[in-house]
């Protein structure tokens, strides 16, 4: 089981900015990393992905809005959050794959960080 650290949730008001970061330990960085939430009464949803080449996939809701990336000194993953809308609202989780390429469906994932919340007020 590797453990995935998530920070950086919190509230703010429509409009503003967030990022969240993700502790990965060195040996599972060169796996595939993305970034996964669930609202309340919501099935789980991906957010934003990085594979282990470095190649990135943004989902639609949040595109030209978030941006995917990782400080590879020191293994850490983030999600930079801007324009944020209450519909971003959610529990934001770190996943890491089993392989460096990633897959479509969540439940591939292999290990998941515990969360952590955003909440945007309109």
């Amino acid at each position: 089981q590797v453990q995935l650290v998530e920070s950086g949730g919190g509230s703010v008001q429509a409009g503003g900015s967030l990022r969240l970061s993700c502790a990965v330990p060195g040996n599972t960085f060169r796996r595939c990393l993305a970034w996964f939430r669930q609202a309340p009464g919501k099935s789980r949803e991906g957010v934003a992905a990085m594979s282990g080449d470095g190649g990135s996939t943004i989902t639609n809701p949040v595109k030209g809005r978030f941006t995917i990336s990782k400080d590879a000194v020191k293994n850490i993953l983030f999600l930079q959050m801007n324009s944020l809308k209450p519909e971003d609202t959610a529990m934001h989780y770190c996943a890491a794959a089993a392989t460096m390429y990633c897959p479509h469906d969540s439940n591939s994932y292999a290990d998941w960080g515990q969360g952590t919340q955003v909440t945007v007020s309109s």
